[in-house]
């Protein structure tokens, strides 16, 4: 390519990467849309203003390569190990039976059962770089259905090294005695491969990071992150493994290495770019001509192959997985869409005469218009059927604990920090909490928790608030905290009710109810974070003790000030304004006061 080519095509991307994304972002239709939207308006279909796709292709594959490194440093070996049922599992499945339904259908419509099982195959796989990166965008990366997505994908991106290894025998090109050895070697091969790999990461990785980062020059820790990452993919695709699978398997090396995080940082721009351009080179490989030519053809394998992937996909999460129908519907309109790694398989296939030429590329154009939909089907999805985790209708605990001294509503941070202290003095207690799954994990410690929802009086009288003397209120939700308060000071007047606030709204209708201890959520770690930071600037210990208790008498001055006045927000207003004058000028005195020193 020559000079003045290569600087046209990087201002033609750069300039559709700024106007595209940020356009779709606006429109609410993400990123992934935005890309692929400007590789097809510049691609040979629409605007030819770029020509030579494939070099680009070529060049954007890193994207996905450093996509994978990073998503491996996410996940530690012993999570790995965790995840082996989905990905085994789940994965497994969901690519056995979307291979199979596909290849039936194409062996219906005329296929050979060589061909069809291939298609089948290919089809079944999804586009690891789409999905992570609109559930990164999605920032749903831990929800249930992001965590099977991604165990799928690990699995398939597994499954891709026999996909590839079977198109040649299929196709005749290997054939005998000798065939088989051959198959062996390049088994060996690979599982030697991936043993170098895994010893290799495990003893060189961390040395060759440590070694770097003496240095004490940025670009030389940069450099030798792009090297892990880049040599283990080429050493990876040198046995005929996908590339990313080696990017993956080096990051999950350095998981729980202590440069983790510099390693992230310096890999970021690189990854973000690259995975822009990979998404834009996609959208350029579409075809328009050939989807206009025939668009009832297109429409209607598109359509076929959107449908069977989610069904699939549907009932491994319902069924498989006992995933919540919710979960169940994101999963299938998140990884219903073909995979790149399809034009890979397809075009081995034509080269081994299992399919034609004319075959491949309606395959390849079906994938690309179903990556295109992705975005689309996921953001209807969320629209249409929320993906929100629907808690398990269970029936409220018995309560068959002795007469408690103490009883805690809420088993959150603030909750189990008071179970703890209390079950340390043997003073008996009553735990009541509304979440069943946190129910069920405070259980697996030994902890005596009852699943009951304390702002319902059956359950309060349940639990013996009436020979209890203490009532901690830890609940998170500042509306039932305020109705279980409402109840407990008409129904339990003796019980001294200690209370947490999340904001001083919360507190300010606490104390319409006269609660006899109302604690800030984060006010006390605030100001022990103010001591320290004021320690680190050279104040000594008494001075800086000094300035945090001075404020937190200051402030609860301020809030027992604005109580009378919190409904009405000009008054509160102007309180806080008065309030922070007061602050200055009590704090200026003593700075003036140190300078005469």
């Amino acid at each position: 390519m020559e000079d003045h080519g290569f600087l046209q095509y990087a201002v033609v991307l750069l300039l559709a990467t700024v106007i595209a994304v940020p356009l779709a972002k606006r429109w609410r239709l993400g990123a992934v849309l935005g890309y692929l939207g400007a590789g097809a308006l510049i691609g040979p279909s629409g605007l030819r203003l770029i020509g030579n796709t494939e070099q680009i292709a070529q060049a954007s594959e890193f994207g996905v390569v450093l996509m994978l490194f990073v998503i491996g440093m996410e996940v530690s070996p012993q999570r790995l190990w965790v995840m082996r049922r989905s990905v085994f599992g789940s994965g497994s499945a969901q690519v056995g039976l979307t291979a199979a339904l596909i290849g039936m259908t194409a062996v219906m419509l005329g296929l050979e059962w060589k061909g069809a099982l291939i298609v089948g195959l290919g089809l079944a796989l999804s586009s690891t770089a789409i999905d992570l990166q609109l559930l990164a965008e999605r920032k749903e990366l831990t929800s249930a259905h992001g965590r099977l997505g991604f165990a799928m994908l690990l699995f398939q991106d597994v499954a891709a090294i026999p996909i590839l290894a079977l198109i040649p025998i299929l196709g005749g090109t290997q054939t005998g005695s000798s065939d088989g050895g051959g198959e062996l070697l390049a088994g060996l091969r690979v599982i030697l491969t991936i043993a170098l790999v895994v010893v290799g990461g495990r003893y060189l990785l961390r040395p060759m990071f440590r070694a770097a980062a003496k240095v004490g020059t940025p670009e030389v820790f940069t450099a030798t992150a792009l090297l892990v990452v880049i040599g283990t993919a080429w050493l990876m695709q040198l046995v005929g493994i996908s590339m990313s699978l080696g990017a993956f398997l080096a990051g999950v090396l350095l998981a729980d290495s202590e440069y983790r995080h510099e390693i992230e940082a310096q890999i970021e721009p690189f990854r973000g770019l690259l995975l822009g351009l990979f998404f834009i080179s996609v959208g350029m490989s579409l075809d328009v001509k050939m989807a206009m030519g025939n668009p009832q053809l297109v429409g209607a394998l598109l359509f076929g192959l959107l449908s069977i992937k989610a069904l699939v996909l549907y009932g491994v999460a319902r069924f498989g997985a006992r995933e919540d129908n919710g979960q169940a519907v994101a999963l299938a309109a998140l990884l219903a869409q073909g995979g790149e790694f399809g034009f890979v398989v397809f075009n081995l296939a034509a080269g081994n005469a299992l399919i034609s030429t004319e075959h491949r590329d309606l395959a390849v154009l079906v994938i690309t218009l179903s990556m295109a939909a992705t975005p689309l089907l996921v953001r209807l999805r969320a629209e249409v059927a929320p993906a929100g985790k629907v808690k398990p209708v269970r029936e409220f605990d018995k309560m068959d604990a002795e007469t408690p001294r103490v009883i805690i509503a809420g088993m959150g941070r603030v909750g189990q920090i008071v179970a703890r202290m209390l079950n340390a003095n043997r003073i008996p207690f009553t735990a009541l909490e509304a979440d069943p799954e946190q129910v069920d994990f405070m259980r697996q410690f030994g902890n005596t928790v009852f699943f009951g929802d304390a702002s319902r009086l059956d359950l309060l009288r349940a639990a013996q608030a009436d020979k209890a003397e203490i009532f901690v209120l830890a609940t998170e939700d500042p509306e039932s905290n305020v109705r279980t308060a409402r109840l407990l000071k008409r129904h339990f007047p003796h019980l001294k009710v200690f209370a947490r606030a999340r904001n001083r709204n919360h507190v300010f209708k606490l104390m319409d109810l006269n609660i006899d201890d109302i604690v800030r959520d984060t006010f006390f770690s605030s100001l022990e974070l103010s001591r320290h930071v004021f320690e680190a600037l050279g104040y000594d210990k008494a001075t800086a003790a000094d300035y945090v208790e001075r404020f937190r008498e200051h402030d609860e001055r301020v809030l027992a000030n604005q109580y009378p006045v919190y409904d009405d927000e000009a008054a509160l207003l102007q309180s806080a304004r008065e309030s922070r004058a007061d602050l200055e000028r009590l704090f200026q005195a003593d700075v003036a006061r140190d300078a005469k020193t």
